[in-house]
């Protein structure tokens, strides 16, 4: 995935900032009706140069997608390095079905109402599943001491669902509101079933 573009020569937190304002005005304004103008705004340049960074909406989502693995990537790396991988993992996914997924549901409502009909986003939407996917195998390989080949050929189903279950819980509750304990009792049943039944597929040998 493409790494995000340097904003300023200090990029960084600028960078991260500006990111964060377009992601807002996705939210406030869904992908099609927020114009380049209306991000130039919220970003704080003229629409000329923020052409130069940005040339279309698309790129705008590749960037966010780059700073959102950026995050993905430094869970996994603690997921990895715990000494209980599958529970720290397990506390990882649940935090996505509490309120603080409100905003990002609303963002990726958007998304993926825009994938349906344009390639590109749909392009970088499943680019960053792919990913996430590479990242759940890894754990799932060390966790049953599979090779990444075997683990992937076993698991990317239940990575799968994994995924779907926190996209569509998150955008749920950017809907209708936070879920009733009814429906987290629920999924959390799902992601621990999973979780167990790969805890339990140790390869012999």
């Amino acid at each position: 995935m493409q790494a995000p573009p340097n904003l300023t020569p200090t990029a960084g937190e600028r960078s991260l900032e500006i990111l964060a304002s377009l992601r807002q005005v996705f939210v406030e304004k869904g992908f099609d009706g927020a114009s380049m103008q209306d991000l130039a705004r919220a970003a704080g340049m003229s629409v000329g140069n923020f052409y130069r960074y940005f040339p279309s909406k698309a790129a705008i989502i590749q960037s966010m997608c780059g700073m959102d693995m950026s995050e993905i990537q430094k869970d996994f790396t603690d997921i990895q390095g715990a000494d209980d991988p599958l529970s720290c993992l397990r506390d990882r996914i649940m935090m996505h079905f509490s309120d603080e997924s409100l905003k990002d549901g609303q963002l990726w409502a958007e998304v993926t109402a825009a994938s349906i009909r344009k390639p590109e986003i749909c392009a970088v939407a499943l680019q960053m599943e792919e990913t996430i996917t590479a990242f759940l195998t890894t754990v799932f390989a060390g966790i049953t001491r599979r090779s990444l080949d075997d683990a992937r050929a076993r698991y990317e189903g239940q990575c799968q669902l994994l995924i779907l279950l926190v996209k569509g819980v998150s955008t749920r509750t950017a809907q209708f509101g936070p879920a009733s304990p009814a429906l987290n009792a629920q999924v959390a049943g799902i992601v621990d079933r999973i979780l167990t039944e790969i805890s339990n597929d140790i390869a012999e040998g």
